[in-house]
């Protein structure tokens, strides 16, 4: 059945030795891989694989087949031109640790629209904008939302949040509390949308201990979850 279907690329593995195969996060069918034969043989197949860097918006016209597990690609181009997200270096460690954390933690196989409008409104806003140093960390913290273990905002006001429960309290419950800076921080960014980010003054130590933090909170929540590789990368960056 052929389809279009606007994608996100999550990531993109060599397969034998002239294809690819690219696991994208697309509009319709949540997680897909597709399948591109041939792509590493020649230089003029090769320039296919430019449309398949991290967190590139595509449209893709597919010839979609239930239960194949690799999917294969009629036409593709680009849905959004990036200005910036792979020619900036810092932007581009961020749009790498990004990649590697939604490739690890978005599995379904089934359409989530609001999901992936997020995604995509999300990739946009930073492309365009000149401050966005704490971006991941708001990006991070939204996509909780969909995943199913948002912050519950009942007492935010609370001295203590638990990481493990998910929810604020009003005494130390032990290991999995956190106060400070940390709680400070999270309830700022629980307060604010994208827009407002350029209002969050923190220094480099401070957003590498929250997002340290964040990611335990993902390790918490979800089975299998482990800190990305490219975090080094993204720490010696934003240094």
């Amino acid at each position: 059945m052929l389809a279009k279907n606007n994608s996100i690329v999550l990531s993109k593995l060599k397969y034998k030795d002239n294809d690819l195969i690219v696991k994208c996060y697309t509009q319709q069918r949540g997680v897909v891989s597709y399948i591109l034969r041939g792509v590493l043989k020649s230089k003029k197949s090769q320039t296919k694989i430019i449309y398949f860097q991290p967190l590139s918006q595509l449209q893709i016209e597919e010839n979609f087949k239930p239960n194949r597990q690799l999917q294969n690609i009629k036409e593709v181009r680009l849905n959004y031109i990036y200005k910036s997200l792979h020619s900036n270096i810092y932007k581009s460690a961020m749009v790498m640790f990004l990649s590697e954390i939604l490739s690890t933690v978005l599995r379904e196989e089934e359409k989530n629209e609001a999901l992936y409008n997020y995604i995509e409104t999300a990739l946009q806003y930073l492309d365009s904008e000149e401050q966005y140093s704490n971006f991941h960390l708001l990006f991070l913290l939204r996509l909780t939302r969909y995943l199913g273990f948002q912050p519950e905002h009942l007492n935010i006001n609370y001295p203590y949040f638990n990481l493990e429960t998910g929810v604020f309290e009003a005494s130390d419950s032990g290991i999995h509390s956190i106060a400070g800076e940390n709680l400070t921080l999270l309830k700022q960014l629980l307060g604010i949308n994208f827009d407002a980010l350029s209002t969050i003054k923190i220094n480099a130590k401070r957003r590498q201990e929250f997002l340290n933090m964040l990611l335990y909170y993902f390790e918490l929540h979800l089975d299998g979850f482990k800190k990305p590789r490219s975090l080094q990368v993204l720490n010696d960056v934003f240094h």
